[in-house]
């Protein structure tokens, strides 16, 4: 319990540090920095551990890597960054708690059938984002900062359904953790010209804040979560999910006086049940015979 709750914690004021990144870096810089750090955390690990990162000869892995990084880090990491330009970090972690909703369409695609339980927490969660939204109110959140931080939830379904096809068991779990962060990087840093080479505007608060922001929040909450499966399964590593948003809201509150509203704590409890009933374990049901 101890150690959900820490993982939690770390995890969760991961959308903290990126709106305090932001007051003196722009998205494509805090982006960069953080798939570098990051990496680098994984690489000391992973040399740590003697745990090798895929052969230069093997290029199939390299190329399932560079599908990977990009859904999973380099995507993701920049529309969090544009979104919380607009949106406040306890909101981004909301909306990033409906990945496993894009998970379940995700598998209805692909052709998946399931119960009656998991289409309505599917239903029952978007219902949620649609009451943080707020559209039929002048002062809602649709904009296009929130759509984006839909969108790098929606990126991460796209990269575990992948991982989960194509990367699975294929090297040693730091090893290829590494590499694909490594990726990142060099995906990250392309986009670099397109609003990251001026950097007059940053502050020692800025990149500190990208600095925990890689090497805690990303690096090493990686190998925690891990850890975490290996020594407590998977259910209890899940039950981390459920927690971020809550982190992400009390953060956002204390620490930058973000204001909480009735509606964005009832819409976040209502996502939440959504995501709970979609991750019923009896819900999946075998795929359609074709």
């Amino acid at each position: 319990m101890v150690r959900m709750g820490v993982l939690a914690l770390l995890w969760g004021s991961g959308f903290l540090w990126i709106k305090l990144a932001l007051t003196g870096l722009s998205p494509a810089q805090v982006t960069v920095l953080r798939c570098v750090l990051g990496a680098l955390v994984l690489l000391v690990l992973a040399w740590w551990a003697r745990h090798r990162l895929p052969g230069l000869s093997d290029r199939p892995t390299w190329r399932r890597l560079v599908i990977a990084a990009f859904f999973c880090n380099t995507l993701p990491f920049a529309l969090f960054s544009i979104g919380e330009q607009t949106v406040d970090s306890g909101v981004a972690g909301v909306l990033n708690a409906t990945t496993p909703l894009w998970s379940t369409v995700i598998g209805l695609a692909l052709g998946e059938r399931f119960t009656g339980v998991r289409l309505a927490g599917l239903g029952l969660g978007f219902c949620g984002v649609v009451v943080i939204f707020a559209p039929w109110q002048q002062h809602g959140l649709a904009s296009w900062g929130a759509l984006a931080l839909l969108a790098a939830a929606a990126s991460y379904a796209v990269a575990f359904a992948y991982m989960g096809r194509h990367l699975v068991n294929r090297g040693d779990p730091l090893g290829m953790s590494a590499a694909q962060l490594l990726v990142a990087t060099g995906l990250a840093a392309v986009g670099l010209p397109a609003g990251g080479l001026d950097w007059s505007r940053v502050t020692t608060g800025s990149l500190l804040a990208v600095g925990v922001l890689g090497i805690v929040a990303t690096g090493l909450t990686f190998h925690l979560n891990n850890r975490l499966i290996a020594t407590e399964g998977a259910t209890a590593a899940a039950t981390v999910g459920y927690l971020l948003p809550v982190v992400s809201v009390v953060l956002g509150a204390v620490v930058l006086g973000e204001e909480v509203g009735v509606r964005v704590i009832a819409g976040m409890g209502v996502v939440l049940a959504g995501v709970a009933l979609t991750r019923q374990p009896a819900a999946v049901a075998r795929k359609v015979r074709r």
